[in-house]
């Protein structure tokens, strides 16, 4: 197989909720769960925060991590992990984004990515999806829909496929925005400019399908929630204080 290292991008300055990668779940920032999840995966050979932020390259620090400092230009995550790529020295063949106001992402999905990427020949990105238990109209779930391969046709906010004539049952998908890219891949998507579909949804996976990437989706379990809110943290640590065998912190 080949390797991969797992980039962590993170910001201080999110508009909902500023500061978040520092906000304590069960004790520990939120940075850090993520990172030690990303540690424990068996297909990563190396772990690394991009920031922008002094206090949370400190933070990192201070629990032994990785730091690679990068821009506050930068408009998304995978821009930000572009430059990080450009400064991280022996990057490897695959870079795995992971998002880094998601304590509970689970490794076995990490690995589960990367492995699949590094079987698909034609593949360019990987990327994690679910089945949905009912038709979805909520916007902040973003729907997707598959080849008979595996490989994305769409992503959208928008209920997708619409049932015309409610009587054909069919699986539907949602989304989680962990990415693996070949490095090649990733490249080419930062030397492209932004495009009509990723403008208009606000998805920048967009971008690669109408540029003519190939996206291979692993089928997963519902992911637990990020923290996007004050309200998001109060529910993780909650969900942490029931389960306390999902931190990763050991």
């Amino acid at each position: 197989m080949q390797t991969a290292i797992g980039i962590i991008p993170a910001r201080m300055a999110s508009t909902r909720f500023p500061g978040k990668p520092l906000e304590l779940v069960a004790g520990y920032p939120v940075i850090q769960h993520v990172y030690y999840a990303a540690k424990s995966c068996t297909t990563l050979s190396d772990v690394w925060v991009a920031t922008d932020d002094n206090k949370i390259a400190e933070a990192v620090r201070k629990f032994d991590g990785k730091v690679v400092m990068t821009s506050s230009e930068h408009t998304s995550g995978t821009d930000r992990i572009v430059e990080a790529v450009e400064k991280i020295a022996g990057c490897n063949e695959i870079i795995v984004n992971i998002q880094g106001d998601e304590p509970l992402v689970r490794p076995s999905d990490i690995d589960k990515c990367v492995a699949k990427i590094t079987e698909e020949e034609n593949a360019d990105w990987a990327t994690l999806i679910y089945k949905l238990d009912t038709v979805s109209n909520d916007p902040n779930t973003v729907k997707v829909v598959c080849d008979s391969k595996g490989f994305a046709l769409y992503f959208s906010r928008a209920q997708i496929p619409f049932d015309r004539d409610k009587n054909l049952p069919i699986q539907r998908f949602a989304h989680i925005g962990l990415y693996v890219y070949k490095i090649n891949a990733l490249k080419r998507f930062a030397s492209l400019e932004s495009t009509p579909l990723e403008l208009t949804e606000k998805l920048e996976q967009l971008r690669a399908l109408e540029s003519g990437m190939k996206i291979i989706c692993v089928k997963t379990e519902k992911a637990f929630p990020g923290i996007d809110t004050p309200e998001d943290l109060v529910r993780v640590n909650e969900i942490i204080s029931q389960n306390p065998e999902l931190i990763n912190i050991k």
